[in-house]
């Protein structure tokens, strides 16, 4: 507990503040205003959004290379561009999982809005207690590190498509059905509803915990990443919760054109590689975070343009 309240005192009490209350007010200001009567988002409208989330994140970037140096805002466009990256295997999922459970395109967003709040928290927390962690024990550096090498190696090997998502083999979704009935009506967008005159959760609720669960494990990828980047928890949190909230935006406009990206998880796998190996020689060997840029930005650039220039091959498919 002292070591996290020092990471947190490590920035102005009034730095956290204001960041929360800009993201909490984006978030109201999305789901009161914009998304207030629920409907199918368009890609035109999702690539719009995109462009507001990057933007905000460039801005505050800005912001911070003005406030704490250069070193701090490449650590914020370097841990913001990694977790950008791990997103997309995020929304790979959303599709299976959205396609498993036959949710309308209308109730989608609601499902994102609220699994993206509790990923927010759940980030906070992982982030918060992991710089902690490492301020004691600087080894755990190398686990992680370790941890990510065999992550990018097994993410690059060739696996089995993963074409279903059983909700029957989710720990938390069994657990949950077993304290808790659930109705069969989809509840026109809600998560609670009465059926036979009791209290149910609708099937949307159920596709909530799944996209919650998945996020947890997508959750352990990242942090070691992020925390391989800097070591500051303000610059590691508040560049995962940005790329996390245009998480929802980049869903809608990726759905449906996922095969432009296909050469992505190989650039990811490399760049997890990268950052293992970077924790692991720290020690020995200086990779200022202007180099890791430089690598992150370069094998995310080669991947997509090889997977726009490169065409699949027909015969394959």
């Amino acid at each position: 507990m002292p070591l996290l309240l020092a990471v947190i005192k490590s920035m102005p009490f009034w730095a956290w503040g204001g960041f929360f209350l800009f993201i909490t007010a984006m978030l109201a200001l999305d789901l009161g205003v914009f998304q207030r009567k629920a409907h199918e988002m368009k890609m035109r409208e999702a690539l719009g959004w995109c462009v507001v989330w990057i933007t905000l994140a460039l801005a505050f970037d800005g912001l911070l290379w003005w406030w704490r140096g250069p070193d701090a805002g490449q650590q914020f466009l370097a841990g913001y561009l990694v977790e950008l990256c791990l997103s997309v295997d995020n929304v790979f999922v959303f599709i299976l999982v959205f396609a498993y459970f036959k949710v309308a395109p209308v109730w989608q967003h609601r499902v994102l809005f609220w699994g993206i709040i509790g990923a927010v928290l759940m980030r906070a927390a992982f982030i918060l207690v992991g710089v902690s962690v490492i301020a004691r024990f600087h080894w755990v550096l190398y686990l992680f590190g370790a941890f990510l090498v065999y992550t990018g190696v097994k993410m690059a090997l060739p696996q089995k498509a993963e074409n279903e998502i059983d909700p029957e083999h989710n720990v938390a979704v069994r657990f949950f059905r077993k304290y808790f009935p659930v109705g069969p009506d989809p509840g026109n967008g809600h998560f609670f509803g009465h059926h036979e005159g009791r209290r149910v959760a609708t099937p949307l609720f159920i596709v909530l915990i799944v996209i919650e669960t998945t996020d947890l494990v997508f959750a352990l990828d990242s942090l070691p990443a992020v925390l391989a980047i800097t070591k500051s928890g303000f610059v590691a949190l508040t560049s995962n919760i940005f790329a996390i909230l245009g998480l929802r935006s980049l869903y809608f406009a990726l759905n449906g054109v996922m095969q432009l990206f296909r050469f992505l998880k190989v650039g990811l796998a490399v760049i997890l590689v990268f950052i293992g190996v970077k924790m692991l020689v720290e020690h020995w060997v200086e990779i200022t975070t202007a180099v890791s840029l430089g690598v992150i930005g370069g094998v995310l650039a080669t991947s997509i343009l090889m997977s726009v220039l490169i065409r699949p091959d027909p015969e394959r498919n």
